[in-house]
């Protein structure tokens, strides 16, 4: 009997040495198999599309931006994760021969505003604080979840600006202007703040380099339509409208991005072909020393686009204890409705009775020009009837 109970005693031994080492060599596979579903090291997209002229004759640059925030709808990213920024309405202009409509090329076929634009800050909202508030989340507990950028550390963010700059900044609405060292300085707070994993900068503009030459944050890919010292150019004149449709390197992009789709592999290196001097005139720019992957290994859907990885099971899952869970908290808010007193409307009067409703008579007062001509009357009078010798005996 005792032979018996020592030489179990080993044998448990080597069972539970067994059991450990095949649970770390589990446990090691699972954390394998988690690295590669995450490979990229994002789970989530967003876009920040800005664009800071105001006025008709820059209406190129809403053309611009109206037509990037199409494609990474296109590809995937949904309103709820675009935070669009313009700075004039071009669609509603008196000017638009077509009203709500604006067109990034001159055969006029596609109208990039289309019937489900988001707009979420708009005229004079776009100014460099609310730019800068949303990129670092430093906004009023009171603005609504369309007007935040609710990223975390792991989310890929695609930034595009365009607007009129210089070496070093870039101009809001012609009475402001955004500096190369506030834009890195707000991209090392999403950084310390772990707001983005992976950030792509694009900006359209004069001298769109020297935007991105301060940037010190890691993991950011940088492009601009221009080099220190040079102009960007617009395209696609229009002699109906009287402006440019858009500006040349966002076309040539835009081009580039038709051809993409949600499986496509093109890579980052791709994009950097797309816009040569021949077409741009201009020299664009691109940084790539900050970004921790090698651009050909980065696809352009993990930044234009918002491809889910999933993982298909044929495992059953026991879904029970959490729909108790669930069943329970939704007894709990029904009790706590019925506790709470019905919300009411403010009385008001009826939408049919405003509409037919008489204007109220407004008190009769006479007309600047009729006080005019009556003096004018008793000045001709009184010349008239004394001349100009008596004159003298009134002043």
């Amino acid at each position: 009997m005792a032979v018996t109970y020592s030489l179990s005693r080993p044998a448990t031994a080597l069972v539970a040495v067994l059991l450990l080492s095949f649970g770390s060599v589990a446990a090691s596979h699972i954390e394998d198999q988690a690295e590669q579903f995450f490979r990229s090291g994002h789970t989530n997209n967003w876009a920040v599309l800005v664009c800071t002229s105001r006025f008709w004759f820059n209406y190129r640059h809403v053309a611009n931006t109206l037509s990037v925030y199409r494609s990474v709808k296109r590809l995937g990213i949904p309103d709820s994760h675009i935070v669009l920024m313009l700075a004039d309405d071009m669609a509603c202009n008196p000017r638009n021969p077509k009203p709500a409509t604006v067109f990034s090329h001159k055969n006029m076929e596609l109208n990039v505003y289309g019937d489900d634009v988001e707009v979420d800050y708009r005229s004079y909202e776009v100014t460099v604080e609310n730019f800068l508030r949303v990129l670092t989340g430093r906004i009023p507990p009171s603005t609504p979840r369309s007007k935040r950028l609710l990223s975390d550390d792991r989310s890929n963010i695609l930034i595009y600006m365009t607007g009129h700059g210089g070496n070093g900044f870039l101009k809001f609405q012609d009475s402001e202007e955004i500096t190369n060292i506030e834009l890195a300085d707000a991209f090392e707070q999403m950084w310390q703040k772990r707001r983005y994993n992976e950030l792509l900068f694009i900006i359209d503009t004069c001298q769109g380099a020297s935007m991105y030459e301060r940037f010190y944050s890691p993991n950011i890919m940088a492009l601009a339509s221009s080099q220190v010292g040079e102009d960007s150019l617009s395209h696609q004149p229009d002699p109906a409208i009287g402006v440019h449709l858009m500006d040349r390197y966002t076309f040539y992009v835009l081009e580039f991005l038709e051809e993409i789709n949600p499986a496509s592999q093109t890579n980052m290196n791709d994009l950097f072909q797309v816009c040569p001097k021949s077409l741009c005139v201009s020299t664009p720019g691109h940084r790539t020393d900050l970004f921790q992957r090698d651009p050909k290994n980065v696809l352009i859907t993990d930044f234009f686009g918002s491809v889910r990885k999933v993982e298909i099971t044929t495992e059953t899952i026991n879904l029970q204890q959490g729909s108790e869970i669930m069943e329970s908290s939704y007894k709990e808010d029904q009790m706590d409705e019925e506790l709470m007193e019905p919300l009411k409307y403010a009385e008001q009067l009826p939408v049919a009775q405003i509409i037919h409703q008489k204007p109220k008579l407004k008190d009769w007062h006479p007309p600047g020009g009729f006080i005019l001509g009556l003096w004018a009357l008793i000045i001709m009078v009184f010349f008239k009837t004394y001349g100009i010798k008596h004159m003298k005996f009134i002043f």
